[in-house]
């Protein structure tokens, strides 16, 4: 069927994203091939501490992503959009949003990138056994309790920026298994929240007397595929205020950006794995059995399908690559050259390849915010150079790349090196693999095996949730997730793979001694720089 007609008769998947620096919109046929796209760029900013997006923020981004995926169809297919298959919603993981009895936010929206919930998290790790990160949603509630914080005992639901946007548009309080392991761990088999570790908890706050249970305010947990509700007129006027939208839509379990990072990449089977590069940085490894001990450096997660899942979670990726890029351009109009982003970008990374294979002896560190993995609950940006250091732009850039990297590049160290998790090759998506050689010869180079690009790895995670929401109106074909992406999605799908050198794997395990090393020094920068 031509793609026009498809659009006009309602059959495509709409897949939203809310990225940490970009809104997605993403539309694909009845096959998952994406067909069309909007988007709309936003920025976290650090309120009293904090750091938040507003909540017009929020709604008129999603708004604005929307419609330029409208106005995109219209001008491409002179077809005005009305109906689909399917939606999904996917967000940022983690973090803390509170809705009052009348879905009114308690406090401000708290965002993975917060590094607030230490004291938390430590007694929440300890009572459990289990790693609970300073992001997780427990986190961020335990924490406020034990602040003492007012908001609490008025908490009627508690969930995460995708089951929101979700619930807002259906009416719906569920989520995805992926994005739901992130709000608390999940126990694989009941594909529920651990029913022990629920009762701890209660232990826990017990003399608090709150007028709620945590199992009472949090999102109902869904299997890819299932049945999440439909959109109501309400959510429908919401997201598309123009009122051309009509109501009662399929919607899948919302879910988190690890989730749709790895359906993008095929990634949902034990022994597979993938790494989303951008704001952040994530690496997701399937088990195919559990961790044989505790590692705070390591979360234990799930695929959409509640499979189990290692991930290496990073604050601090490109944020600083990018503003570097900002200096160049900025420098590029002061001297009469107009040059665009993709250009500068397509030119920093390439170059980095022509640097020393340890940059010369450069240092840098990227944390623009804390980095847990490292033991860092605030972070500045940092260089560093010696006299005989070889300062070079190639060096430089290669620097950026490598630091970009290097905490991730400590927390794999412990599953191949003490876990011996074997990683035979990891799927690469995000911004950082844009530029495809540079992006996949430095991450190789971290994690000593090969990285693979997907032709459609580029989509991201807005793609992801896309055809999360094609399987919800297709489910009853499929015996599984896995079996839809085998046979629906991935079966004719293009790949090239890149396994960096021995010299570059060298040089970056040089770059990390060197990067260990000097810790403590950006420890002290820390203090020096934030008051």
């Amino acid at each position: 069927m031509e793609i026009k007609e498809l659009l006009a008769q309602g059959k495509c998947a709409l897949g939203i994203e809310f990225g940490s620096t970009r809104i997605k919109a993403i539309l694909t046929d009845d096959s998952g091939n994406p067909v069309a796209q909007g988007d709309h760029m936003w920025e976290n900013e650090l309120k009293d501490g904090i750091w938040t997006y507003s909540e017009d923020a929020i709604w008129g981004g999603l708004q604005d992503a929307y419609a330029d995926l409208k106005k995109n169809v219209s001008s491409e297919f002179g077809v005005t959009l009305k109906s689909f298959a399917a939606i999904g919603f996917s967000a940022m993981m983690h973090g803390y949003i509170a809705l009052d009895k009348d879905d009114r936010l308690l406090v401000p929206f708290r965002t993975w990138r917060n590094t607030i919930t230490e004291e938390a998290a430590d007694k929440l790790t300890e009572a459990f056994n289990f790693n609970i990160p300073q992001r997780w949603s427990i986190s961020h509630l335990y924490q406020a309790i034990l602040n003492g914080e007012d908001h609490v005992k008025d908490i009627s639901f508690l969930t995460t920026l995708a089951g929101l946007v979700h619930y807002k548009l259906t009416g719906s309080k569920v989520l995805g298994v992926g994005d739901a392991s992130g709000m608390f761990p999940i126990d694989s088999v009941a594909m529920d929240y651990d029913a022990g570790m629920l009762n701890v908890f209660e232990g826990l706050i017990k003399e608090k007397n709150f007028p709620w249970t945590l199992k009472g305010i949090l999102p109902s947990v869904l299997n890819a595929g299932e049945d999440a509700g439909k959109l109501t007129a309400e959510g429908a006027k919401l997201l598309d205020p123009e009122g051309d939208l009509e109501a009662g839509i399929l919607l899948c379990p919302p879910e988190g950006d690890a989730g749709t990072g790895m359906v993008a990449t095929n990634s949902v089977a034990p022994e597979t794995g993938n790494i989303s590069a951008g704001t952040s940085v994530f690496a997701m490894v399937v088990l195919k059995k559990a961790l044989s001990s505790l590692h705070k450096e390591i979360d234990m997660v799930t695929t959409p399908s509640g499979a189990p899942v290692a991930m290496v979670h990073c604050n601090n990726c490109t944020s600083e690559i990018n503003a570097w890029a900002d200096i160049f351009e900025q420098f590029g109009k002061l001297m009469g050259a107009d040059f665009s982003k993709g250009d500068i970008f397509t030119k920093l990374y390439g170059c980095a390849l022509d640097g020393d294979k340890d940059c010369g002896g450069l240092l840098y560190y990227n944390y623009l915010s804390g980095e847990p993995v490292t033991g860092f609950m605030n972070g500045v940006p940092l260089f560093m150079r010696s006299a005989s250091d070889s300062f070079t732009l190639p060096n430089f850039m290669r620097m950026h790349l490598y630091s970009a990297l290097a905490s991730l590049k400590i927390g794999m160290n412990i599953l191949t090196d003490e876990e011996k998790v074997t990683i035979k090759k990891m799927y690469g998506h995000g911004g950082f693999f844009k530029t495809p050689v540079a992006g996949q010869t430095v991450c190789s180079a971290a994690i000593n095996a090969p990285i693979c690009l997907l032709t459609t790895a580029g989509e991201g995670g807005a793609w992801g949730i896309a055809v999360l929401a094609l399987y919800a109106s297709k489910k009853s074909s499929y015996s599984s997730l896995e079996d839809f992406l085998s046979r629906e999605i991935f079966a004719s799908a293009k790949a090239t793979e890149l396994m960096a050198s021995a010299e570059d794997v060298e040089g970056f395990n040089k770059f990390t001694a060197k990067y260990v090393a000097g810790l403590a020094t950006e420890k002290s920068a820390t203090e020096v720089m934030i008051k």
